[in-house]
């Protein structure tokens, strides 16, 4: 059964490459004057690529052919002829070197956009796109477009040359200049052709680029488990396909390019200059044609004819460039942003009241995974969530913490809708611990302290000694300036952990959230972490899901989920005695202990 055709292997019409285009374009506003600076130096460029064989043609017809030339002409014109190479030089530097600066700040530009607008999307985002598809648009389309200025730059150049040389050759001969016209309508159908086909090819290209960045970056993730399964040789297979493939759209384009670009041109331009030579010999059997005469006019046959070589040429870059674009186009415009707050939200959060009213939520639209939840956490309280793998709890967390939009019901704060706290004080007055303690490369003092210059040492110090990290802290070469690795692999988990507690005390949050911070801690570590969460909870509201039901013991109210349903709830005395969900899963860790 065949596949499904991907959108990205499809061609793409003159009016989507239009409209990519011109929304590039948009981007590139903010270096316009280099831009336009650079295009005007074009105009030059072509004005001395016209005067430079008019000079040669001056110096052989009115000086060489009736030998009158003096040893004072020759220097006169050798010099000439010198200044205007120079003139020359000096612009093509300065157009290039003024256009690629513009180029490179204008990718530099989409890619930091690119990078802000990640950090806007949801969280439903991540969950559907791979990481290393993501990666590829950020890193390898991006980098495309720095090429892709470039294409404007010769497409202008071109036009610019091919008009000066048009009018030049028609002020030499305009018979012989209409005969070369012949050859225009041949071009442009060879550069729409080329244009319809090769995008197909670009399309599928990049697509593939992207797969292959996919699965580097989940082999490179998932490293211990693949080794533990023994499943390298099937990843290597899975690899070399996807290269394979890569390899062979690659292989596509280069076909394409070699048939379609230079080599046709040059075939164009040979065909044309030997029509020019015929008809100047024509010309030359009833009256005698000026050596210097034929030289400019095959000059600027060749002046008429190579920009659009490299306009073809560019034509490749400019195809890839437009693939890579609608990808980060199609970023850009992706809509399923972070949950938004109201546009005047200014409240403050005081005491730390947590209330859910009625709450239901889908991740998909259709299947809830959250029905009718309402509970009511007071300020200093702890409520625990606890409940079967796909229960809810941590879907709790996530609407909470507004990672997804909820559209079901309400979720007050200090009885004010949640919507109405700016996402900064949300930020900082809820305190997030997950499961898995992530940690940046750098070190200790940094992943604490998490890029917020308003924290200072002190603090980060104080924070690590109230929640027990200072203890393993102490031991380490450098202490609080200890390197941090990727990861923080060089860490045990209860470390890690620790240092995950010190990260969000530090701000001084009114409410503390616990998405099963006890799951993964050793045993050596176990004291601290228990002593650690115990001092969190002190004075501040706080919602827990817990694995370890002797970790909640002490919990105001416990929540016990089912299907997305609060099925039980009450404190760890009030459940035990019900003999029911909670009690079935108390009982079961008690024996397994």
């Amino acid at each position: 059964m065949e596949e499904p055709q991907s959108e990205w292997t499809k061609s793409m019409s003159i009016k989507e490459q239009t409209t990519i285009v011109r929304r590039l374009l948009s981007l590139a506003k903010p270096f316009r004057k280099q831009f336009i600076f650079a295009i005007i130096l074009s105009c030059g460029l072509s004005t001395m690529n016209v005067l430079l064989p008019k000079i040669i043609q001056v110096f052989m017809d009115d000086y060489l052919t009736p030998k009158t030339a003096t040893n004072a002409i020759i220097l006169y014109f050798a010099f000439l002829y010198l200044a205007g190479i120079i003139m020359k030089s000096v612009i093509w530097f300065f157009q290039w070197s003024i256009y690629a600066n513009a180029s490179l700040k204008t990718y530099q530009t989409i890619r930091i956009h690119l990078f802000e607008k990640l950090h806007t999307l949801g969280m439903r985002y991540f969950d559907q796109t791979p990481a290393g598809s993501i990666v590829s648009r950020v890193t390898n389309d991006t980098e495309t477009l720095f090429e892709f200025w470039f294409v404007f730059l010769a497409v202008i150049t071109g036009i610019f040359s091919v008009v000066a040389s048009f009018l030049a050759m028609y002020a030499v001969s305009p018979s012989i200049t209409a005969a070369c016209l012949f050859f225009l309508p041949i071009l442009l159908v060879i550069i729409w052709y080329y244009q319809k086909y090769s995008s197909k090819v670009y399309r599928g290209m990049r697509e593939k680029l992207s797969q292959l960045n996919t699965k580097l970056n989940e082999s490179i993730s998932g490293m211990s488990i693949i080794q533990q399964f023994r499943q390298e040789k099937r990843l290597e297979n899975e690899f070399e396909q996807t290269n394979q493939e890569y390899l062979n759209a690659r292989f596509a384009m280069i076909k394409t390019n070699s048939l379609l670009l230079a080599p046709v041109i040059n075939l164009l331009m040979a065909l044309a200059v030997a029509v020019v030579l015929s008809l100047f010999g024509y010309k030359s059997l009833s009256k005698p044609v000026e050596v210097g005469m034929i030289y400019a006019f095959i000059s600027y046959v060749q002046t008429f004819f190579n920009p659009m070589t490299d306009m073809m040429d560019q034509l490749s870059t400019f195809q890839d460039g437009i693939v890579a674009g609608s990808r980060v186009l199609k970023i850009l415009d992706h809509q399923e942003v972070a949950p938004a707050q109201q546009k005047d939200a200014h409240a403050e959060i005081q005491e730390g009241k947590i209330e859910f009213r009625d709450v239901s939520f889908s991740y998909d639209g259709q299947h809830n995974v959250l029905n009718h939840i309402s509970f009511i956490a007071n300020p200093g309280e702890t409520v625990a969530l606890v409940g079967h793998t796909g229960s809810g709890k941590s879907s709790i967390i996530n609407v909470m913490m507004r990672f997804y939009e909820f559209y079901d019901g309400q979720i007050l704060i200090d009885d004010r809708d949640i919507r109405e706290y700016p996402m900064e004080e949300l930020r900082r007055k809820l305190g997030l611990v997950l499961q898995d303690a992530f940690m940046f490369y750098g070190d200790i003092s940094g992943n604490i302290r998490m890029l917020n210059s308003e924290i200072t040492d002190e603090q980060i110090k104080n924070a690590a000694e109230f929640v027990q990290a200072d203890t393993f802290i102490q031991t380490l070469p450098g202490k609080y300036h200890a390197k941090v690795i990727e990861r923080g692999a060089s860490y045990s988990s209860g470390q890690r952990q620790l240092i995950s507690f010190a990260r969000t005390i530090v701000t001084d949050p009114k409410v503390l959230v616990l998405d099963e911070a006890t799951a993964n801690i050793d045993t050596e570590t176990e004291a601290l972490i228990q002593e650690g969460l115990s001092r969190m909870r002190q004075g501040r509201t706080t919602i827990a899901i817990a694995h370890r039901l002797s970790t909640i013991r002490d919990a105001n109210c416990i929540l016990v989920l089912e299907k997305g349903t609060i099925v039980e709830r009450g404190t760890h005395d009030e459940l035990v005695k019900q003999s029911g969900l909670y009690y079935d899963m108390y009982r079961l860790q008690k024996n397994n202990s």
